[in-house]
């Protein structure tokens, strides 16, 4: 009878410890769980947060690319503008002597003034190829951003601070003053 008793005891007392095992099991396994589940949450962030950094970097180095590129171009145009004014430069004392030949041809032949003609046209059109206008009239405003006074004269006819007199025309290339015009105004 002890034997059956010890069984059942035993049985019991197993039949006991089994749930309990299995619960510590369950737990056990639950905390590795938590354990991993928090480590790979951290992971998550940090990896988030690094994916954060590298587009962050991308950005502004496709924000300076941009940058560089439209510095760049600016340049360019830049140096191809400077490049046009300087060798108008050079250019607008043969414009003037051709301007004057004109003014002088007055009682020169025919054929001699029609060919200064035909040299002034392919000038004024070559000029016009390269966005060079000419500016500085009788009769217009003064404006001391693009005309260089150097005399005046009191005028009945004019009104004041208009130009009575052009001694050389200005040039400029888009809004780029090349050479400012010589005038005499109006007082």
């Amino acid at each position: 009878m002890e034997d059956t008793q010890k069984d059942t005891i035993h049985e019991d007392t197993i039949q006991e410890d089994i749930p309990v095992e299995e619960v510590c099991e369950t737990e056990a396994v639950d905390t590795e769980c938590d354990v991993e589940e928090s480590t790979s949450d951290d992971v998550i962030k940090g990896l988030k947060d690094q994916i954060a950094a590298e587009k962050e970097k991308l950005l502004r180095t496709a924000a300076e690319y941009a940058n560089f590129r439209s510095r760049t171009e600016r340049e360019k145009l830049s140096i191809y503008s400077n490049a046009v004014s300087d060798t108008i430069k050079e250019l607008l004392p043969i414009a003037d002597s051709l301007d004057r030949a004109k003014d002088a041809s007055k009682d020169a032949p025919e054929e001699f003034k029609k060919g200064l003609e035909m040299i002034s046209n392919q000038l004024a059109k070559t000029f016009e190829k390269l966005n060079i206008t000419s500016f500085g009239e009788v009769g217009d405003v003064f404006d001391p951003e693009l005309h260089n006074a150097i005399s005046s004269v009191d005028s009945e006819d004019m009104e004041s601070d208009t130009i009575a007199m052009v001694y050389q025309k200005g040039y400029k290339v888009g809004d780029k003053i090349i050479r400012h015009c010589m005038v005499q105004t109006v007082n």
